[in-house]
């Protein structure tokens, strides 16, 4: 039984060290010694390896294993990690890759960060240093993927979101229905975890890629394919789901009054950012992109970092009984900047939506139009917060 410090504290804090491994019989035993020097507290999935994996791991007594008769995933072989550890009834889990790119030295690392958390409600996620020599393009490349869709989802920027040296808090997993069972689940974790209000960060580690050793079952297309699938979903709920949810749980907390005063009128948001707000939400609004203002609003006011609450309510300036307003003004100034005429009434748009048929003149005179009216709604927004924002401070002055 190991009596390290370490190992008292991992005890203490009713962790284990979870392996999911496959074909990685080369480095599988100096991972498990490694990770011996701390702790004893060990479960091993097999997921279905066709090497030397079974007959290395009966060698070690002292720890608990799962074997699957046939590859499963990597999603899968963590999932049931997690239940088996539930069983054992440990709290926490720290996942480290069989593959030896993984330091065992750095389980301190994680064990610190989790004591200093208040709550413990924290899944860390192990930061690689993806520039240092010998990192492989192609794995610097996904993780800058991956980081970008995972703070479009949740709004957590992370260095890295691919190591799969992490702290999972089992309690909150628990909760959890994931759908995922290869590569793409330990994105498909994160997310689920950050929406459930876990905080979700990264700690440093070591990496080593020794291309000799390694054995990657990454599969480039097919993994890739799977990740950009995931994300599309994700994405999707983060927009038609998770954001309005956002704004309704806001709203129920704060009630209206202080809701509109926080997050609509954006009280600690300069009167630029939100008159910069106002415009992007009219643009957008009046722009032809018909069926995707909404995706496009949300994404540019997360990316542009502006105030989402007040660029959506302004991107429904097409609303349904406006847009016939919105196509007859759009294609009348298409067609003075193409010098073109074509007779037809507000009457007869309502009924056919005849300016479709004239798409050049609608093309041109819609961006026009927005850019016009996103500038005129910007520079009034920019007045109104700037008059808001000096009342605001003569009353707090008295």
């Amino acid at each position: 039984m190991n009596t390290d410090p370490i190992s008292q504290k991992i005890k203490d804090l009713k962790a284990c060290v979870l392996i999911p491994t496959y074909n990685n019989h080369r480095t599988l035993q100096r991972v498990l010694d490694g990770v011996l020097e701390y702790t004893d507290d060990i479960l091993v999935v097999n997921d279905g390896s066709t090497d030397a994996t079974k007959s290395i791991l009966q060698s070690y007594t002292n720890i608990h294993c799962l074997h699957f008769n046939e590859n499963k995933g990597k999603g899968v072989a963590l999932r049931e990690g997690f239940k088996k550890a539930v069983e054992l009834t440990y709290d926490y889990v720290i996942t480290i890759d069989s593959d030896g790119q993984h330091f065992p030295s750095d389980i301190p690392v994680f064990l610190e960060a989790l004591e200093n958390h208040p709550t413990g409600e924290l899944l860390l996620i192990g930061a690689r240093n993806m520039s240092q020599e010998g990192v492989p393009s192609k794995s610097s490349f996904g993780n800058k993927f991956s980081n970008f869709w995972f703070w479009f989802e949740t709004g957590i920027k992370l260095d890295d979101t691919q190591s799969g040296f992490r702290l999972y808090p089992l309690k909150h997993l628990k909760a959890l229905k994931f759908y995922t069972t290869k590569f793409e689940f330990e994105i498909e974790v994160i997310v689920k975890a950050a929406w459930r209000d876990v905080e979700v960060k990264n700690v440093p580690i070591q990496v080593l890629y020794d291309e000799s050793e390694r054995v990657s079952h990454f599969r480039p297309f097919k993994d890739f394919t799977r990740i950009s699938i995931l994300n599309t979903w994700l994405v999707f709920l983060t927009i038609f789901y998770i954001k309005p949810r956002e704004v309704y749980r806001n709203l129920k907390k704060k009630g209206v009054k202080r809701f509109l005063i926080e997050d609509f009128l954006g009280s600690y948001d300069s009167p630029s950012k939100k008159a910069l707000s106002i415009a992007l939400g009219v643009f957008i609004g009046l722009s032809p992109f018909w069926g995707f203002h909404t995706v496009l609003v949300i994404f540019l006011a997360i990316f542009l970092k502006l105030n989402k609450p007040i660029a959506f309510a302004f991107s429904n300036v097409s609303l349904p009984p406006f847009i016939p307003l919105v196509l007859y003004t759009s294609s009348k100034i298409g067609q003075y900047i193409l010098g073109v005429d074509f007779s037809y009434s507000i009457e007869e748009i309502t009924s056919n939506f005849g300016a479709i048929r004239h798409f050049e003149a609608y093309l041109i005179g819609s961006f026009t139009l927005a850019i016009i009216m996103s500038a005129l709604s910007g520079m009034v927004g920019f007045l109104f917060f700037s008059i808001f924002d000096k009342k605001k401070v003569i009353l707090k002055n008295g």
